[in-house]
């Protein structure tokens, strides 16, 4: 298959038919074919057996990376009509009005759940809706997936190789439902999808979105842990030559962020080439994923990608940050 759509290349002219053009039929291939990729990567996770991928450890920390970040109320451009591979889902470009918001500078950090976890969050139903408290005891969930407890303490296990615990890295391997339940016992929230693209996006400055959190550039290796070039979260701080213009760090790679939206086209959304690729998955019964994760490659990331899932699904590369609604005094 990769062969006949390499020798098509010198013979399609990339003008004159929407399928083709600026090579769109073709990086659908592209982004597909990685797609899988990342799938293949997420079922080494599951397999059981010494290890057999090998790869460099992400970078250290390079600036210490706390707390939350103010984004201002307005309108803001949300998907877009210009990138030459988005995907149908991601289009058309539409002016949003998006209230004020805080959100964390970071995805939440194993210390952080590990917080969680320690408080008794896995037991105690207040913190969860009705469907996430029906899973957590029917599939027995006590804690990230592949964690467990020793007697040295909490571990995890990555493509085959244990280790303890890192306090600093984003959690990954939690659902939806975890992650809303953590959100509530913290006192926050998961952000919507329009909040998450605002923070990735805006630039206060000009007031236009951006392609990435960092600008309109294409991606380098130090501003996000993406191409599986690591095989899991670097620690928070590690990228910040990747923030966005607000403060808002690793947006981009290391972990896919669950928001508190349903899978939905935007308005004026129009399949294309197909039904199948989005518009049959939307309904409430998925949840959006934004920012790609280590295991996505550069080719089917950017700041308006969308992914989605199962809110029961742990499996995948998932994590998530915090938001919440601002106090009175912090809005101007």
């Amino acid at each position: 298959m990769r062969s006949k759509v390499l020798d098509l290349l010198d013979t399609v002219p990339f003008e004159g038919r929407r399928l083709v053009e600026q090579g769109f039929a073709f990086g659908m291939i592209v982004q597909h074919e990685q797609q899988h990729a990342e799938t293949m990567l997420a079922t080494h996770q599951l397999r059981e057996g010494a290890a057999v991928l090998h790869s460099p450890a992400p970078p250290e920390p390079v600036t210490p990376v706390r707390g939350e970040v103010f984004v201002p109320g307005g309108p803001f451009v949300m998907g877009t009509s210009s990138d030459p591979w988005a995907l149908d889902n991601e289009r058309p470009a539409h002016e949003i009005e998006v209230p004020p918001f805080v959100i964390d500078a970071a995805p939440v950090t194993n210390a952080e759940y590990l917080a969680f976890i320690d408080a008794g969050g896995y037991d105690d139903s207040r913190w969860w809706t009705p469907d996430g408290w029906a899973l957590r005891i029917e599939a027995n969930l006590t804690a990230p997936k592949h964690w467990r407890r020793d007697a040295d303490g909490w571990h995890y296990t990555r493509f085959g190789v244990g280790a303890p615990i890192r306090p600093d890295e984003p959690v990954v391997h939690v659902c939806f439902h975890e992650a809303a339940a953590y959100a509530r016992w913290a006192g926050r929230r998961l952000p919507t999808e329009a909040e998450w693209e605002k923070a990735a996006r805006y630039d206060p400055a000009t007031g236009r979105s951006r392609r990435f959190p960092w600008g309109d550039d294409d991606w380098t290796p130090e501003r996000a842990n993406l191409g599986q070039r690591h095989l899991f979260p670097a620690p928070v701080g590690a990228y910040p030559a990747g923030a966005s213009p607000l403060g808002v760090h690793q947006l981009i790679g290391d972990v896919w962020e669950w928001v508190d939206t349903p899978f939905h086209g935007y308005p004026g959304f129009t399949a294309f080439p197909y039904r199948e690729y989005s518009e049959v998955f939307f309904g409430p019964q998925y949840r959006v994923l934004r920012g790609g994760s280590f295991g996505t490659d550069v080719a089917a990331c950017r700041g308006t990608f969308r992914n989605w899932d199962y809110p029961i699904r742990r499996q995948i590369f998932s994590g998530f940050r915090c938001a919440r609604d601002p106090n009175p005094g912090e809005v101007s």
